[in-house]
């Protein structure tokens, strides 16, 4: 039996649909008496509808069904694509699903690439908000783990009517936009249960805290570690920023923060694959065994994972392409159907680093 505020949702969505609601809904009081459900429930329902792109609701003036935009079969629909990086590391992929989703639903993908700065994603927001005509946003994040100042931006173009899908992370101050996110916390956990099972007992990580992906690995990954009840400690945990990438590891003379890093510990689980084609590097430079002194896991099952020497276990999406996922949920926003946020699974790839 599905909650009362779904069944609530289910009604009013029907009437949005059908054309007996225009342009508002009733108030929460009449929503209440008519369904005989307290005023909690019809809030959650009302927060369900906002999500799904079919109502804004607004303090003062109550909860303003949005007009839906169908465009003519032979109309070309023009979408944004804004993700951190074009070329680097597992972008390709996405962005040949992207444009293979745009390319059956008769559109025009426009790249942008903010580098991970909040300048240039500034900018780029201000000149999609410039733009005479835009269809839809396909968005990777600035920063998803830091408070970010555009925030302004995102409301504006909310406000236009331009539907919002965001891919791999999305920002607490925006909790109603649909979103293609990773499990990562599921991924964080089947790691470190992985390295469990093979016996660790003392496993490190490296994570990335200016995103949103690194704190929930690492969520993940903790609450695997006290599970099992094994050691946590702060040494042997590394985080690192976006800037930080290329020098992570280099804290003093000899590689002297991956030696700390890595002390005692027999197993160790990165973020994603380059920066655990950078531990092996190390490990492999200081003549360490892989996996016989320390077992190498990690995130996205890309090209690094296979270019490195020996090759890295890793999590694959499989199937699953995050960028084909989250142009499919835009173009079904924009068709009027109902949409939900989405997760997508992780599978372990094993391969010889472990």
């Amino acid at each position: 039996m599905n909650p009362k505020y779904q069944t609530v949702a289910e009604a009013l969505r029907a009437g949005i649909q059908d054309g007996r609601y225009q342009k508002t809904l009733p108030t929460e009081q009449s929503l209440c008496t008519q369904f005989q459900v307290s005023r909690q429930t019809v809030r959650q329902a009302l927060s369900l509808l906002e999500a799904e792109h079919l109502i804004d609701r607004r303090q003062g003036s109550g909860s303003h069904i949005r007009e839906r935009r169908e465009a003519s079969p032979s109309q070309r629909l023009s979408i944004a694509v804004v993700t951190t990086y074009i070329s680097d590391y597992i972008f390709p992929s996405i962005l040949r699903e992207i444009e293979s989703v745009c390319s059956e639903n008769n559109s025009a993908p426009l790249l942008f690439a903010t580098q991970n700065q909040f300048s240039n994603e500034r900018r780029i927001l201000k000149t999609l908000l410039d733009m005479d005509h835009l269809d839809g946003v396909l968005l990777e994040g600035t920063k998803t783990g830091l408070p970010n100042p555009n925030i302004p931006l995102y409301h504006q173009l909310m406000e236009k009517g331009i539907p919002l899908v965001f891919m791999h992370g999305n920002y607490e101050q925006l909790p109603h936009t649909l979103s293609v996110l990773d499990d990562n916390y599921a991924g964080g956990r089947m790691l470190t249960e992985y390295l469990y099972r093979k016996g660790h007992r003392k496993i490190s990580g490296i994570f990335k805290y200016d995103d949103l992906q690194g704190r929930q690995r690492f969520s993940g990954y903790m609450d695997a570690l006290q599970s099992f009840d094994l050691p946590v400690e702060d040494k042997n945990i590394l985080w690192y920023s976006t800037d930080q990438k290329e020098r992570f590891l280099r804290g003093g003379n000899e590689d002297t923060r991956a030696a700390e890093l890595l002390a005692g510990c027999s197993a160790v689980i990165c973020y994603n694959d380059e920066i655990a084609a950078m531990v092996v590097s190390y490990l492999n430079r200081t003549g360490m065994a892989i996996p016989g002194d320390v077992a190498v896991v990690s995130f996205d099952n890309s090209p690094y994972s296979e270019m490195s020497s020996p090759r890295i276990t890793s999590l694959s999406h499989m199937q699953y392409n995050v960028g084909r996922e989250a142009a499919e949920l835009l173009f079904c926003h924009l068709r009027g159907e109902a949409c939900e946020s989405r997760l997508v699974p992780w599978m372990l790839v094993e391969k010889e680093s472990s």
